[in-house]
């Protein structure tokens, strides 16, 4: 090469450099923000321009690729924190961070915040989490792999998600008073949080993501009966994910009606496992009218796609209103549920109160060895059938 261009970087490169890094740092994994000392919060400048084709022509990747007007180009540096430039540096050889590594880093990290500040008013969209202990274990819901599953479709409104869970409780949901503690906080915690936002205008759309037993995710749904812009996600086992799947499959619901008019009504929710009548009889006794919707084989995976949770949530509707017609003076619903977490929200969902029968739940106890009354939707403390 010729004469080496002067170190020094034009003030609007470094500007230019600034903006398409959105102040972070362009290593992949680490993100570090810029602009502050992250010890004290203090605002800083520890930004630092890492070269892809090296400043020095003994430099780690040399600089034989590029014209040496570009080195100090745009296209040739990185915005990068004190870690990660010494890291790429120390790298004598080039091996282990190639020039063409570095040009992947920074393209795709400018590529996600060209994304990311292009987002629309009306593609916002605020994160509801709620979560509460399943048996002994305790559920864990993260910001980041439950904002990723909303991406291209929506993008979080803020970095801190509307978390309306109980906190550390040691409670099980073999105990009677775990199910009046959790409702509770869940009822208390959604009309501090989440209702106030939704009034004042601030919260126009919402991406629920669920993990709890079936009867309180029901209980949630009834809280967001009156909310039109709603998404409800469903957390996979293959792949580990909330993200919704393309591998769509027909669903076909199959719907037993009751044969005899019981003294009194419950349904049968056979989705992701099937539930033997025989132990809702032992609950309720044998003067019961149960109506059964279910699928050809239920399983844990049964809803992978947002458009089968859309037809599951039709049916739903579909067999309330059949139910309600055909109900006579009987006024309470009592409810066995074996269905995906996605589907248990929207079942609360579609509950219209002042239309439909009231709801008694009940949950599949292994220490109980049957079902338990669980929680109730629409009716008076003390209520007894």
């Amino acid at each position: 090469m010729g004469a080496k261009p002067a170190r020094n970087i034009k003030p609007q490169v470094q500007n230019i450099l600034w903006g398409i890094a959105a102040g972070r740092c362009q290593f992949r994994g680490c993100n570090k923000p810029l602009w502050k000392n992250e010890a004290t919060n203090l605002q800083a400048n520890i930004a630092q321009k890492a070269h892809i084709w090296s400043f020095s022509d003994d430099g780690p990747r040399g600089n034989e690729g590029i014209a040496e007007e570009e080195i100090n180009s745009i296209d040739n540096l990185m915005l990068v924190c004190h870690g990660c430039h010494k890291l790429i540096d120390d790298d004598l050889g080039g091996d282990t961070f190639s020039v063409q590594l570095l040009q992947d880093m920074k393209r795709q990290h400018e590529q996600r915040v060209e994304l990311v500040t292009s987002i629309e008013q009306n593609m916002k969209s605020h994160l509801l989490l709620y979560g509460a202990n399943i048996g002994d274990q305790g559920a864990v819901l993260r910001f980041e792999n439950t904002a990723a599953a909303m991406i291209p479709d929506y993008y979080p409104a803020s970095n801190l998600p509307l978390e309306i869970s109980l906190k550390n409780s040691n409670f099980q949901d073999h105990d009677d008073f775990y199910w009046n503690l959790e409702s509770q906080h869940l009822a208390k915690a959604f009309n501090e949080k989440v209702k106030p936002g939704i009034f004042s205008g601030a919260i126009s759309h919402l991406s629920i993501f669920g993990l709890a037993p079936q009867p309180l995710l029901m209980k949630l749904g009834s809280l967001l009966t009156d909310i039109p812009e709603i998404r409800v996600f469903q957390r996979h086992r293959e792949p580990q994910t909330w993200k919704w799947q393309n591998d769509e499959a027909d669903l076909r619901f199959i719907l037993g009606v009751p044969e005899n008019s019981g003294e009194r009504i419950a349904i049968n929710l056979s989705l992701s496992a099937s539930i033997n009548n025989d132990r809702i009889y032992r609950v309720l006794g044998e003067n019961v009218s149960v109506w059964t919707l279910t699928v050809e084989s239920p399983h844990r995976d049964l809803i992978r796609t947002e458009a089968q949770l859309g037809k599951l949530r039709d049916q739903f509707r579909v067999v309330l209103d059949q139910i309600k017609r055909l109900a006579g003076d009987r006024k309470v619903l009592h409810v066995f549920p074996a269905m995906p977490v996605s589907a248990a929200i929207e079942f609360g969902r579609v509950h219209m109160p002042k239309a439909d029968l009231s709801l008694r739940i009940y949950d599949q106890s292994k220490k109980r060895d049957g079902f338990i009354k669980a929680v109730d939707i629409g009716l008076e403390d003390g209520f007894d059938e």
